[in-house]
């Protein structure tokens, strides 16, 4: 069994413990390996650009998601780290329709005056964040950031991309998972 197959196997099983008896060690492992991961997914799909509680709001969300439906997982269908994935896209879809929902077209400047560096340090550290993300999906492999490109920015389904791009569904995902390994760990290293 390969090591990639022995990790799909581990969150899998995690997560049917979640299912079976809430086990709290067992969400523990997913939420510490896959937290980063769908911070890391929110940042990259600019979702922070909208405020820098954002990501870790979806993080929060997709992560309660997990512990609620986990019942609903079904390893046949597809692997952990896909069916979790699923879920924060579709958060990640729910939160910026919410957004949009609640958008006010008149600049709060036009409301009361605001200092001018009064969110100075927001700006400063959201346009850190973006830049460290769009050098990490630099240095990814040119396969692996075409298939990142299409899957989180474009919003496609793994199949989706798997067809345009005339791949097995199977290496689009492992393009995808190898891409978010290779990302966790640089971002964990500029401690997102």
């Amino acid at each position: 069994m390969t090591e990639a197959s022995q990790a799909a196997q581990q969150w899998s099983d995690c997560l049917e413990a979640v299912a079976r008896r809430q086990d709290v060690p067992a969400f523990e492992q997913l939420f510490n390996h896959f937290a980063p991961l769908i911070k890391a997914f929110a940042l990259s799909s600019g979702l922070n650009r909208s405020g820098d509680h954002l990501p870790d709001e979806l993080v929060q969300e997709v992560m309660l998601a997990v512990w609620r439906k986990a019942a609903t997982f079904d390893r046949r269908k597809a692997a952990a780290s896909t069916w979790i994935f699923t879920i924060a896209r579709n958060q990640r879809i729910d939160m910026l329709r919410r957004l949009r929902k609640h958008q006010n077209d008149l600049p709060a400047d036009d409301i009361w005056e605001l200092e001018a560096d009064s969110d100075l340090f927001g700006e400063v550290r959201q346009s850190r964040v973006q830049d460290q993300v769009r050098d990490r999906l630099s240095d990814l492999p040119v396969d692996q950031r075409q298939v990142m490109a299409k899957v989180f920015m474009e919003d496609k389904s793994h199949q989706e991309v798997a067809e345009e791009m005339d791949l097995p569904l199977g290496t689009v995902k492992s393009r995808v998972r190898l891409a978010m390994k290779k990302l966790k760990l640089s971002l964990e290293a500029f401690d997102l």
